[in-house]
């Protein structure tokens, strides 16, 4: 007798195997955006070189300072507040617009020397307002990676990022020198404002990708952090949990800022949700809230106050000291150069590695050794050496600090947390630098170095007795793959 019981169902076939994304380095998308970025950091290089020199030319060595302070005075107090504009208004608009602010500032800035010669009074307000706009660009820029590409990419796009810093560094100061050398200093400023005027139509071409909230996170738009304010989501956010910048867009319509592809990069300026002071506020209690955020925000600012000012003016009284002349401190810094290029070129085409939290502590412990070391080797090819290897180490550490805040910050906060990171760096531990030419002054280059590298080994305690640092992996797959 033939059974009348139902077969079981069969399973679901599985998942058909999903393909490896596009790296980084082959995504025409990505490139755009590092040309763009490229240009404009070259840009930056020659501009400061016109600045500088045109300030010389006309001025004494207290009107110098005074011109080069205000290039970075505003920056720094003005940091905080080019975050909360970056998230109230989109980073791909904000890098647009201060970056077209820059270029005509500098071409005006040109045509205006060519016509009657640089004068002081110009030198400072050219100064007063790139450094004021240059505080909107900088955190509008760094929160531009995860908008690019899939979080897995992050790590090789951080990678050449740091390539690209350092071809501006090498690239920038001899085509300024160049520019002014052949049409002074009118010259040289409107090289500057062409190269910003390079970056515009690279950067209107990048295609953003929707940001979708981090793991965990709501998707009525609440921040795992804290509660938003009077009932509504925090910053504006819609309670989709669709970043405010990006509005989804019904396949085959198409309107002023949309992508092909299926995907819309509208940015929509949202009407504020409270006052600037109060999404800085807001900002700096996601960092302090956050496991994991909160460590390696602290590590990199200690790892920048200890070491930023040794490795700079510390290096040139240590050359002096040793009496390594010119060609030796210039090998020291090039060797360092070297090896932190290395280190983004490793990023680049790897892409990924493991105990990503590890591993950067790991990192950071041989860039603090290196750094005291520097002062205790016997020559200068030891020196030469033991540079190479601390700017290998440190460019692994500072890749991996960054790419771990960027894919761990809710999309809401990317322009402030980046803003925070960035003060760190280019507001306050240049600060340092009188300091350590003070210390080394009373007690010698040997025991500044040592006691820098000491000073930068408490990062590392930081981040070994943060659990969520240990635990911390780079993202090796996007959502979008899985």
């Amino acid at each position: 007798m033939a059974s009348t019981e139902t077969p079981p169902p069969s399973p679901p076939p599985p998942p058909p195997p999903v393909g490896e994304a596009r790296p980084a380095y082959r995504d025409a998308n990505v490139l755009r955006w590092l040309a763009a970025y490229t240009a404009s950091l070259v840009g930056d290089s020659v501009y400061f070189v016109a600045l500088a020199w045109s300030a010389q030319k006309v001025a004494g060595p207290t009107e110098i300072g005074l011109v080069m302070a205000m290039g970075a005075l505003p920056r720094a107090v003005l940091m905080l507040g080019g975050g909360v504009v970056a998230d109230r208004f989109g980073p791909r608009r904000v890098v647009l617009g201060s970056d077209t602010v820059r270029c005509l500032l500098i071409l005006t800035v040109a045509a205006a020397i060519a016509l009657s010669g640089p004068a002081l009074w110009l030198l400072i307000a050219t100064a007063l307002v790139f450094s004021t706009v240059d505080a909107v660009f900088m955190p509008a820029v760094g929160a531009l990676p995860p908008r690019i590409t899939d979080a897995d990419q992050l790590a090789r796009v951080t990678g050449m990022r740091s390539l690209s810093i350092r071809l501006s560094q090498i690239a920038g100061p001899p085509i300024g020198g160049l520019a002014m050398g052949l049409g002074g200093a009118a010259a040289a400023f409107a090289v500057a404002g062409v190269l910003f005027a390079v970056s515009l139509p690279l950067l209107l071409a990048v295609r953003l990708r929707p940001l979708e909230p981090r793991d965990g996170q709501p998707r009525d738009g609440q921040p795992r952090d804290g509660q938003p304010r009077d009932g509504q989501p925090r910053d504006g956010q819609p309670r989709d949990g669709q970043p405010r910048d990006e509005q989804p867009c019904d396949e085959g319509q198409r309107g002023e800022g949309q992508q092909v592809e299926g995907r819309h990069v509208e940015e929509q300026p949202q009407a504020p949700a409270g006052s600037a002071w109060q999404d800085i506020v807001d900002g700096l209690r996601h960092i302090r809230r956050h496991p994991l955020l909160f460590p390696l925000v602290l590590v990199g600012a200690i790892s920048e106050l200890a070491l930023t000012g040794t490795l700079n003016v510390g290096m040139v009284l240590l050359n002096d000291e040793r009496g390594w002349g010119p060609s030796g401190y210039g090998f020291i810094i090039s060797a360092f150069g070297a090896g932190a290029a290395a280190s983004a070129a490793l990023l680049t085409f790897v892409g990924w590695l493991p105990r990503g939290g590890l591993t950067m502590s790991a990192t950071l412990l041989a860039s603090c050794a290196g750094a005291a070391s520097l002062a205790l080797v016997p020559g200068l090819w030891a020196a030469v050496a033991v540079a190479a290897v601390t700017g290998l180490s440190a460019g692994v550490f500072g890749s991996l600090n960054n790419t771990l805040v960027q894919t761990e910050t809710d999309p809401a906060y990317l322009g402030r947390v980046t803003s925070v990171v960035m003060l760190t760096a280019v507001g306050v531990a240049p600060l340092t630098y009188p300091l350590v030419g003070a210390a080394i002054g009373a007690w010698g280059a040997t025991s500044v170095f040592v006691g820098s590298g000491a000073f930068a080994a408490v990062a590392v305690v930081v981040a070994l007795a943060s659990d969520a640092v240990r635990r911390a992996e780079l993202p090796r797959k996007s959502k979008a793959q899985a």
